[in-house]
């Protein structure tokens, strides 16, 4: 009896062993399959960009901004920054129009249902890891800097070979402690940017304003349109900045965007509220400036969310592997 208890155990543990290879190889190939299909490729680039910071302006309805023939609430970007810039009025989020999913399809150019909680990772990798690898870049070359504490997972991903490798920095939400420590004002976001620019010099950088979402939230109109102004003055004193500083002057590619729009008035909870298909939540806004783009122009061309991160990595010289997203080269000046 016993030399059988002592076979049946030595069994059991072979078993196990063999079990424990087995996923070993799994995992491995997993990883390698994922290293191969996932890994981005320099490409040619002949541009005066070193830089590209990515802002946005979370949740404001198309209609309230360049869609309005007044610009009433974006004087800054109407009279100042757009005689820099490109502006599209067709420019729209096809995919989930909530926080979280707007902005993973900003950085990883593929839609995805994610939870809007903060408690799930993109599936994919983002224009930062990519970058990152390719260049064998510091983690403070590139960052995520957000209002809202959630948007601190767009630094890393769950792809199995690229989990925690080639992230970012991150600094979002209250202390720029990340998921769980809610949200902070949009003025503080902007302080921190600042520094972080001033210090580490990223080439790289997503910044997320909270409003005019939250106030939008609220219900209340007039506190919606005053978070609306106040980016609008956020972004200016953002572009005063890199204008006169001597590391991004002359260097810098900026985009100011949304991750989505807001219901159309008889939609829903109208202005207060998103997340459906309707235009006014997918409808949403594009403004380019840079060494490589034209200026002082308005266009009118269909382009997509997906389509900002390949054109982003065109800018900084690699590929984005498995978007459906194209340059948007209508953006470039021509040479």
């Amino acid at each position: 009896m016993i030399f059988r208890e002592l076979i049946r155990n030595l069994r059991a543990t072979k078993l196990c062993l063999l079990l424990i290879i087995f996923s070993g190889i799994i995992s491995s190939c997993v990883q390698n399959y994922e290293y191969t299909n996932f890994q981005a490729k320099k490409v040619d680039r002949d541009y005066q960009t070193k830089n590209v910071i990515v802002v946005v302006v979370d949740g404001l309805r198309y209609s309230e901004g360049w869609g309005d023939l007044t610009h009433q609430y974006i004087p800054r970007m109407v009279k100042i920054l757009s005689k820099d810039g490109v502006v599209n009025t067709h420019f729209y989020n096809l995919g989930d129009t909530y926080t979280s999913a707007g902005h993973t399809s900003l950085t990883t150019g593929i839609y995805q249902t994610i939870d809007n909680s903060g408690k799930e990772l993109p599936d994919n990798p983002s224009f930062f890891q990519y970058w990152n690898q390719m260049y064998d870049n510091d983690h403070r070359k590139s960052w995520v800097i957000a209002s809202k504490d959630k948007l601190a997972v767009l630094a890393d991903c769950k792809k199995p070979y690229w989990t925690g490798k080639f992230t970012p920095s991150a600094n979002c939400g209250i202390d720029g402690l990340g998921v769980g420590s809610g949200y902070r004002e949009d003025s503080l976001a902007l302080k921190i940017a600042l520094k972080i620019l001033s210090e580490d010099h990223p080439n790289l950088v997503l910044i997320n304003f909270r409003d005019p979402d939250y106030s939008a939230h609220t219900g209340n109109w007039i506190n919606y349109i005053k978070g609306i102004r106040t980016t609008d003055e956020y972004v200016y004193r953002l572009w005063q900045f890199l204008q006169t500083n001597s590391t991004y002057k002359n260097t810098t590619t900026l985009f100011v965007t949304n991750d989505h729009g807001r219901h159309l008035d008889g939609v829903g909870d109208g202005f207060a509220g998103h997340g459906d298909g309707c235009d006014g939540c997918r409808h949403i806004s594009l403004f380019a400036c840079g060494p490589d783009f034209r200026k002082n122009i308005v266009l009118n061309v269909s382009r997509e969310q997906i389509d900002l991160p390949v054109t982003v990595s065109k800018l900084l010289g690699f590929s984005l592997p498995n978007s459906q997203g194209k340059v948007m080269t209508e953006l470039f000046e021509r040479r």
